[in-house]
């Protein structure tokens, strides 16, 4: 049971008695070393399986150390989420307990939470009622009674969606509604089992009977509530072993503390303390920049930092790339991305990681237009959100009423009445304070006031029907993909989660960290956060950072200051130093990929000669309202065959060619593979695949269906 285990997971496994913490860093093999554990007291007729409680905070995370300790021989173990184990208890015992049947447990609180507000004269959209309920959970698991919100986030730095005082009649009014009806929320079963077990000593004992050894996971996200509980289960005893990484800290905005995995040794004063530092997942290279990253960090978290030592061998250095705008970095990763995918790296081990949602809509259309599979996780695409729907169809409502619309009076230009539309719907000039829902909502439609921005400046006297025809176009090019690719996530979606390859995107000042980061330790959360998304690389990683918002934008953005003293040419930062191996500057600094591509001078339209900007107007090398020479049934012929491919690959139809790239096709129609090379779209790579059959189809042939390259 012992054997693989590195010194300090092997000196976890065999510390069976009293309480210990296991201070674990980002690939350091933390839950190997606490299955061991409990496995080897199990195999050695220490611990009975029925006796041992092991509980972390998501179900994934359960259902993997379930998985490890039936292979281990250890499957009579419970391995929980909190909210499962109590849930448990609190069906058992309620009868017992309070009498009758435990009252229902709501599947969703919105629904509840939008009738309180209403009763209480408060009226909220969909975005609002997504935050406040999200404020009453923080309060819940905070154990912060309605009467007392207000005052507890007037003593907080904590943002409030709307007026706390309005939030706490809120909050009280669902806690109302929920008694009226008898019914309970997800907070309630941590809460109620809290107070079953503080109230009833003979039912707490006899928790206490069966629970005889208690293991927590993720021990630096426990919320009060949580602790609380498990509080309670322990008693007087003292058979406890917590996991955690203070440095991996970045869920406080849920009511996550690291002061319960700061303060264990306070509390236990007796206990056993195991650092893992040998860290299996990644290379020194990118081990070296996540300790020069900490290096710099302040506060408690900071002085409690693990300095990871990889056990890799060497891979490549991080690679720093600095664009001249958003599109453009969208654009060099999505390359980089395909030459990863070239040599061999499989799709779904490479992540495109952002701090926001918002972010994602460039990347989603950059990837398509490279022809490379990806999936979003832990958000809705662009085009899907429900605030984007909206705007659309305000938007649409607008350029049918035209100047029937009061809105539109005295509003001259495009781009000042797609701005006047979506004051409407929740866009200011400025963005709202704090994070949550709010912000996501003005971030999306914001990108929708930058795009009317740039297409007014790419085709003046343009009208609102013609965005509303853009907006139209773009979403239907991004139909959702039916094959495993690169992943899209957020920071904070993305932790637990690892790939062979990472690109770390939009690292400016203002996004990381972001703009609401206001006190030291929200911007020290900040770093954290970096930190997690440089720990989920095992072998390659890329950050990247764009002067400016749009092509030719002024540049006045600036790299995070997180990188300054890592980055090549940074400089050095006057922060206490990582103890040797993480700091300094290491890697390769980039502009945008230069040495490999030449700058592009403008691009002209072929049938009027106008300047191009729009991406789908450079594929077609054409105004989008100029008239179209396309050959309709050498498109159709073309749009078949690219079913047909599509098919054998089992890749979505975009994958091989966009619409866009087969309409130019079809008014281009190329004879050679230097004609076909020349169209935006047709890489080499797909030269190389599709070409000659392309060529075929242009000539009059229906194209060949022959084997592919697996």
């Amino acid at each position: 049971m012992l054997d693989g285990l590195d010194p300090e997971q092997r000196e976890v496994a065999l510390a069976l008695n009293g309480p210990v913490c296991v201070l674990a860093g980002a690939g350091t093999g933390k839950t190997r070393a606490i299955t061991h554990r409990i496995a080897y007291g199990v195999r050695a007729g220490i611990l009975q399986p029925a006796s041992v409680l092991a509980v972390t905070f998501t179900n994934r995370a359960a259902g993997e150390m379930r998985g490890r300790l039936r292979e281990l021989g250890a499957g009579g173990v419970q391995a929980r989420t909190f909210h499962s184990a109590a849930l448990r208890q609190l069906q058992f015992f309620w009868p017992k307990a309070v009498g009758g049947d435990l009252p229902r447990l709501l599947e969703r609180k919105v629904q509840l939470v939008a009738e309180a507000a209403a009763r209480c004269g408060i009226r909220l959209d969909r975005n609002e009622l997504r935050d406040v309920t999200g404020e009453i959970e923080w309060a819940k698991v905070t154990q912060t009674v309605p009467a007392d919100y207000p005052a507890v986030v007037a003593k907080s730095v904590r943002d409030a969606p709307r007026d706390p005082a309005e939030i706490g009649q809120i909050y009280a009014m669902y806690e109302q509604l929920k008694r009226d009806r008898s019914v309970i929320d997800f907070e309630d079963v941590l809460l109620l089992t809290v107070g079953i077990l503080q109230d009833r000593h003979d039912i707490a004992d006899q928790i206490r009977r069966q629970y005889q050894h208690f293991v927590v996971d993720e021990y630096q996200d426990v919320s009060p509530l949580q602790q609380r509980l498990l509080d309670l289960w322990l008693g007087d005893r003292d058979n406890l072993c917590v996991v955690g990484d203070a440095s991996q800290t970045i869920y406080s905005f849920t009511g996550a503390t690291p002061d319960h995995l700061l303060n264990f040794r306070t509390r236990h004063p007796g206990a056993t303390v195991v650092k893992l530092v040998r860290d299996y997942r990644s290379t020194p290279q990118v081990v070296h920049l996540a300790n020069g990253l900490l290096g710099q960090a302040r506060g408690r978290a900071a002085e409690h930092r693990l300095e990871l030592i990889s056990q890799r061998d060497p891979g490549p250095e991080p690679v720093y790339t600095e664009y001249a705008d958003e599109p453009t970095e969208a654009e060099g990763t999505a390359r980089r991305i395909r030459d990863l995918i070239a040599a061999g790296v499989p799709a779904g081990e490479i992540a495109v990681l952002y701090r926001i949602n918002a972010q994602s809509e460039v990347y989603e259309q950059a990837l398509a237009d490279a022809g490379v599979p990806y999936q979003l996780r832990g958000a809705e695409r662009f085009f899907e959100r429900q605030e984007v729907r909206e705007a659309g169809i305000a938007l649409r409502g607008a350029a049918r009423a035209g100047g029937n619309d009061s809105l539109l009076d005295d509003v001259e230009d495009l781009p000042a009445q797609v701005r006047a539309v979506l004051s409407t719907k929740g866009w200011t000039s400025q963005p709202p304070t704090g994070s949550g829902s709010v912000r996501d909502r003005w971030e999306s439609l914001a990108a929708l006031v930058r795009l009317a921005e740039d297409f007014a400046r790419a085709k003046p006297g343009a009208t609102l029907s013609d965005l509303v025809a853009e907006l139209d176009e773009r979403a239907a090019a991004q139909h959702a993909p039916t094959v495993q690719g690169v992943t899209l996530a957020s920071l904070h979606a993305a932790k637990g989660l690892e790939w062979d390859a990472v690109f770390l995107v939009g690292l400016t000042e203002g996004m990381m960290p972001i703009t609401y980061a206001k006190t030291d330790e929200q911007v020290e959360e900040e770093r954290r956060l970096l930190y997690v998304g440089v720990t989920r690389a095992r072998l390659h990683l890329t950050l990247s950072w764009a002067l400016s918002r749009s092509p030719g934008g002024r540049a006045s953005r600036r790299p995070s200051h997180f990188l300054k003293g890592l980055r090549p040419g940074s400089g050095t930062r006057g922060a206490a130093n990582s103890g040797g191996s993480g700091s300094g500057a290491s890697g390769s600094f980039e502009r945008g990929g230069a040495g490999r591509r030449k700058p592009r001078g403008p691009v002209l339209c072929r049938v009027c000669g106008a300047t191009l900007t729009e991406a789908g107007a450079m594929k077609l090398m054409r105004c989008e309202d100029c008239p179209s020479d396309m050959d309709e049934a050498l498109y159709e012929r073309l749009r078949d065959w690219r079913s047909d491919q599509a098919r054998q690959l089992g890749q979505p139809a975009y994958c091989v060619f966009t619409d866009k790239t087969l309409m130019a096709i079809a008014e281009r129609v190329p004879s050679t593979g230097g004609e076909l090379s020349s169209i935006s779209g047709v890489g080499a790579r797909k030269l190389d695949r599709f070409g000659d059959e392309v060529l075929a189809i242009c000539a009059g042939g229906v194209g060949g269906t022959g084997d592919e390259e697996s």
